[in-house]
């Protein structure tokens, strides 16, 4: 297959935001061309990439035809659409988009960030000091989860879909931030539950 003909996504593989799309582009079975893209070492902020995505961040999408999208959830959108993985049915949608939008606003600036602390800057570091806010916001974020998923099995509006993808890719590596999973064993569960899906992947870093 030429990979010319093939939708390219730049990202990094280390980054939940980034293997969410690696996840259900696996699990779709749809094959793409992966561009490693290291942010943390400024791959994002050259020329050609702003040229790309003015805003400097991964993952990006580009379409065979040049067309651009970013920012994760988008993308996870785009490309389950017409698969079981995004509801059709308007308010089972709605309650997978919320989950989506409670992700990148509740979940992910609290529980990534934290794992972005501790795993890539240095223990010296001012950004340190933010931890314990980290830890208090990521952790009413998982009481939040494990909430519903002491009510409902999954996000995506009652069966597996991409707002498990979205949340699944920060709260299992949530321990490099500091959280302790076993405090939520609802979400522990869950986990368990998204790995045993068909065509599951591992994050590859």
């Amino acid at each position: 297959m030429n990979p010319e003909s093939l939708p390219t996504v730049y990202g990094l593989r280390a980054s939940g935001n980034c293997y969410k799309l690696q996840l259900l582009l696996d699990m779709v079975g749809r094959p793409y061309r992966w561009v490693e893209t290291d942010s943390t070492r400024g791959a994002t902020r050259t020329p050609d990439f702003l040229a790309l995505n003015p805003n400097g961040k991964v993952p990006l999408l580009v379409l065979p035809d040049g067309r651009r999208l970013a920012e994760s959830n988008a993308i996870l959108c785009y490309f389950a659409e017409g698969t079981p993985y995004l509801p059709a049915d308007a308010w089972e949608r709605a309650r997978t988009l919320q989950w989506m939008f409670f992700e990148q606003y509740s979940h992910e600036p609290y529980v990534a960030v934290a794992r972005f602390v501790r795993r890539w800057l240095p223990e010296d570091h001012p950004r340190q000091a933010e931890i314990p806010r980290l830890i208090e916001g990521g952790e009413h974020a998982l009481r939040v989860m494990e909430g519903h998923l002491a009510q409902e099995p999954w996000f995506s509006g009652g069966a597996f879909g991409i707002a498990d993808i979205a949340l699944f890719a920060y709260t299992h590596c949530a321990a490099d931030g500091g959280f302790e999973l076993s405090r939520w064993p609802h979400v522990v569960a869950w986990l368990e539950r998204v790995r045993a899906q068909p065509g599951f992947s591992p994050m590859a870093a």
